[in-house]
């Protein structure tokens, strides 16, 4: 019997949404890594990647058919290379191979909380968000568009883009850069859309998956005087 783990997922589906979140991934990535965590005997697969333009952390979650094979006694940790996974994906079975673990990204050894999730009332809706982040998006365009050629470097472009996409969303602690994510990574298609907080973490969830992102220390007074209810 081959050792390497078998991941065999609920259905079709749940192998499809998978592979188009690794795509997505790979595209602002080539070379992207992803964590990927199913505790002992459990029947959900968490997969965790860093797309480097947003600077936030994406969670996708898969449904398992059946706790993973050649491991099925221990918790799955692994950092693995999300191409390696996106080809070993097989839709028509329903099933992936977990690649040989690789050297995981700093980022890979800093992941939100599992519990103590508060949801920060008052966030706006998902059509809101997606207004914003539209919104955001023109003025980015419109202020590169004013800028003398020679004055478009990427410096100053990072600098735009960062003045923008770190702007809260009200006063949830949140900035725009997560709404951005997103809808980016095809998250924020649905109606339904939480926001999620502890700690320093804040986590916008939605049908699709979440993305989280772990605030300065500065950052993280700004939950200070929120109603928040129990996730």
């Amino acid at each position: 019997m081959s050792s390497v783990p078998v991941l065999y997922f609920a259905d079709a589906g749940e192998a499809a949404d998978l592979a188009a979140f690794l795509g997505r991934l790979l595209h602002y990535d080539k070379a992207a890594a992803v964590r990927l965590q199913a505790q002992a005997g459990g029947q959900a697969l968490a997969v965790f990647g860093r797309p480097p333009s947003f600077e936030v952390l994406a969670i996708r979650a898969a449904r398992l058919l059946k706790p993973y094979e050649n491991g099925i006694d221990d918790s799955l940790d692994v950092t693995v290379s999300a191409g390696e996974l996106l080809d070993s994906v097989d839709e028509s079975a329903a099933s992936a191979l977990v690649p040989a673990a690789v050297t995981g990204p700093p980022w890979a050894g800093v992941l939100p909380p599992r519990g103590g999730w508060e949801r920060v009332e008052d966030f706006p809706g998902a059509d809101e968000l997606r207004g914003l982040v539209k919104a955001a998006v023109g003025e980015f365009r419109a202020r590169v568009e004013e800028l003398a050629p020679e004055a478009r470097t990427r410096t100053e472009l990072d600098r735009i883009g960062r003045t923008i996409w770190s702007r809260e969303i009200g006063a949830s602690g949140a900035p725009v850069r997560i709404a951005h994510a997103a809808v980016s990574l095809g998250f924020l298609r649905g109606p339904s859309v939480d926001l999620l907080a502890s700690g320093p973490w804040v986590r916008l969830r939605t049908a699709y998956g979440s993305v989280a992102v772990r605030r300065s220390a500065a950052g993280a007074s700004g939950l200070g005087g929120l109603a928040v209810t129990p996730a």
